[in-house]
């Protein structure tokens, strides 16, 4: 049995779960989601909360079965507290300036960049410009987000200039040696 699907998902105060066959709806104070879930699962509520079940033991319905509990558990969790992740950039000229709901980088390029905010994210540049916020109530679209603009300017191993998540750390390579 899948340890993570097995789980029982407990319901915050706030938030509200109907389930209409296979779509799971979530409404909470910070917004609404929903998601279709595979053929093979089925989910019910019971008294203690959410619970994901499967129908046999083949590999498929296992793998699908903890996946789905994951997505469900990640629904509830951002209608209620919400998703944030946050870029530091370093390099001397590197910044990022926000324009309205977009934001606008200097990554040293000849342009600067201007990425467009998707719908149901926020993005959001600190006062001294080196670090950028990137929050939402759909886990994966936020991580898809933070990943899309850390790839405009990827840290570099020598001198570690770039964007890069926080907290994050970076292998530094030694540079060429000069030698007679």
């Amino acid at each position: 049995m899948s340890r993570i699907g097995k789980k029982i998902i407990n319901i915050p105060e706030k938030v509200d779960v109907s389930i209409e066959g296979k779509k799971v709806s979530v409404k909470g104070p910070k917004g609404t989601l929903s998601l279709v879930l595979h053929d093979v699962v089925s989910i019910e509520k019971t008294a203690e909360g959410l619970e994901v079940k499967r129908p046999d033991d083949q590999k498929f319905s296992r793998s699908i079965h903890g996946t789905s509990r994951a997505l469900v558990a990640n629904m509830i969790e951002g209608v209620s507290k919400g998703f944030q992740k946050t870029l530091e950039i370093t390099g001397v000229g590197y910044r990022a300036e926000q324009k309205g709901k977009d934001l606008n980088l200097v990554l040293g390029f000849s342009h600067p960049v201007e990425y467009k905010a998707p719908e149901g994210i926020t993005l959001t540049a600190s006062d001294d410009k080196l670090k950028i916020t990137v929050s939402g109530i759909d886990k994966q679209k936020v991580g898809q987000v933070a990943a899309e603009i850390r790839k405009y300017r990827e840290p570099e191993p020598y001198k570690g200039k770039g964007i890069r998540y926080s907290g994050e750390r970076i292998l530094r390579k030694q540079g060429k040696k000069t030698g007679k």
